[in-house]
């Protein structure tokens, strides 16, 4: 049995904040997708949701939210939740029930409603949490560890105010042709840099937004695609949902210490480096066979660290790499053609399933003024808090 399933529609709803609820963003993308697909609501034979926390019960159970309200068809149904990663859980879960035969045709969905500012802790106190524990003990903040792990980079790579201010001009530049990012604005580096510190050395215009927004994929058995006339679709071909190894000694939320290397030694890779690793061994290729990535940019400091995390450069070498321009549209591995987070914000359980969107209109030639010439092998890069993997590898 051949692993890829096909991906038959992608679609979304617009990035931004529309103050309306999930519900209402899963179910444009949905049937956006299912349009895509050419495919009924009713000839789906399973929907997962990716959950989201902030939706009360609902946001707890989105499969069945997304199913009831597209019209409740008996349709098998899931939810699952890791986080940022949550949306790489439910594609991995539709290919797993494709692949199982339970499914010949499965709806994933996801949506948020995301709060302003930044993500906090659910209410009450849980000292035995640790997401509670570095908000009310440390007052580490999201943007706080953007700006720690920036410092890392500084102090590791010797990477530069003005390398993570590049980042940013370059992402504004692509999302300013998609019609679904949040900010359609080019930005200069004297903007970038006037912006206001927020988590030193990082400025506003280095940190993405929290955005409302949806993403939704329709995935099939490749035989079904067959039977429903598709010729040459793109092909999901790996997902890697890999957890870190111990000891993990490099700082990752929600932990707010490393593990000690005094007993054991430490995995040859990093956490980060060993999601693309696992999803490169699975699909059979190598960082030199891609045409194109779409990266976790939750900072612009994150954005260098995945370059280096996929092995697109060597260990520090990831400023090189994007001043070369090579990450860029026309370069030779663009990263984050759709504008990434940079441009659309987090709309967590959203995120990693339009990652997926925007491989697919690349790999079909469907992506329009930020098209890659010949795209043909793509790769998402993501990560969930709590120790979550998430990369999806997309072929055409």
């Amino acid at each position: 049995m051949s692993g890829d399933v096909a991906v038959l529609g992608a679609g979304m709803h617009p990035w931004g904040k529309w103050g309306r609820g999930f519900v209402e963003y899963g179910v444009v993308a949905a049937r956006a997708a299912l349009a895509d697909a050419g495919v009924g609501w009713r000839d789906v034979g399973s929907i997962v949701g990716a959950d989201t926390v902030r939706g009360g019960y609902p946001g707890y159970v989105a499969g069945a939210t997304f199913a009831k309200a597209l019209g409740w068809q008996g349709a098998r149904v899931a939810s699952v939740y890791a986080a940022c990663a949550s949306g790489a859980q439910a594609i991995n879960t539709a290919r797993a029930q494709i692949l199982a035969g339970l499914a010949d045709v499965v709806l994933v969905v996801g949506a948020d409603a995301a709060p302003k500012g930044f993500f906090r802790p659910a209410g009450g106190d849980r000292p035995d949490d640790p997401d509670w524990l570095r908000f009310r003990v440390l007052g580490a903040t999201n943007p706080t560890y953007f700006g720690l792990y920036a410092r890392r980079r500084m102090a590791v790579h010797g990477d530069t105010l003005e390398d993570f201010t590049q980042v940013k001009v370059k992402n504004a530049a692509q999302g300013a042709l998609n019609p679904n990012a949040r900010y359609r604005k080019r930005v200069t580096a004297e903007e970038v840099a006037g912006s206001a510190v927020v988590a030193d050395p990082l400025r506003l215009l280095d940190i993405c937004a929290t955005s409302d927004g949806g993403a939704a994929l329709v995935l099939s058995s490749m035989e079904f695609a067959r039977r429903h006339g598709v010729v040459g679709p793109v092909r999901i071909r790996a997902v890697s949902t890999v957890t870190p190894r111990y000891p993990n000694t490099v700082l990752d939320l929600p932990d707010i210490a490393t593990d000690s290397a005094v007993a054991v030694d430490p995995a040859a890779d990093t956490f980060r480096a060993s999601i693309a690793r696992a999803a490169y061994e699975e699909a059979g290729i190598g960082p030199e066979d891609l045409s194109l990535a779409e990266v976790y940019d939750l900072s612009t400091a994150l954005e260098l660290q995945w370059y280096e995390d996929l092995g697109l450069c060597a260990d520090g070498g990831a400023a090189k790499l994007l001043w070369e321009g090579a990450t860029a549209l026309g370069g030779r591995i663009p990263v984050n053609v759709s504008g990434g987070l940079a441009s659309f914000g987090e709309a967590v359980p959203a995120q990693a399933i339009a990652q997926v969107c925007e491989l697919t209109w690349q790999l079909r030639g469907a992506a329009g003024e930020r098209q890659v010439d010949g795209a043909r092998v793509g790769i998402t890069a993501n990560q969930g808090l709590f120790g979550h993997g998430s990369s999806v590898v997309a072929v055409r």
